[in-house]
């Protein structure tokens, strides 16, 4: 067992934004619970709404697009249809080009993590693809969501 599976799992104040997000019929799998793959849905609505609703990105016209290069997941404890969840947000990382979000799903009435993620976003051009620094407006939105020690 790594180091990191040992670790105690994230509380609600661990992490600087909270955002709702609703569980669907279509997210339970057949063992009853939301389907592992889904939890990287959540995560990936969560930051991207975030973004959205922070004036930084408009998925129509932005011309710095995000894409994501890593991402992993620990699950702690199984969501199932139809609890509320709550997804933390925070940044542990902002370089000239990527940015690595850190993401806490939490079962409502829970303080521990259920599951906890990363993916790191390294931002394009939209047409050419080729990596560009961050725009002054997501650099302004991702500062309040900064980690200690970053």
């Amino acid at each position: 067992m790594s180091d990191a599976s040992k670790k105690e799992p994230g509380r609600r104040r661990d992490y600087a934004h909270h955002a709702p997000i609703q569980t669907r019929w279509m997210d339970n799998d057949v063992y009853g619970h939301v389907n592992n793959v889904t939890y990287y849905s959540y995560f990936d609505t969560a930051v991207n709404r975030y973004l959205i609703e922070a004036g930084a990105l408009d998925i129509e016209n932005s011309v710095v697009i995000g894409l994501v290069v890593e991402t992993s997941c620990r699950y702690r404890a199984p969501i199932t249809f139809p609890q509320a969840v709550t997804a933390g947000i925070r940044v542990a990382r902002i370089g000239t080009s990527s940015v690595r979000y850190e993401i806490g799903l939490f079962r409502e009435g829970e303080d521990a993590a259920c599951a906890e993620g990363h993916f790191i976003h390294v931002y394009v051009d939209r047409e050419t693809r080729s990596p560009l620094p961050l725009p002054a407006a997501f650099r302004a939105a991702l500062e309040p969501l900064r980690a200690p020690g970053d």
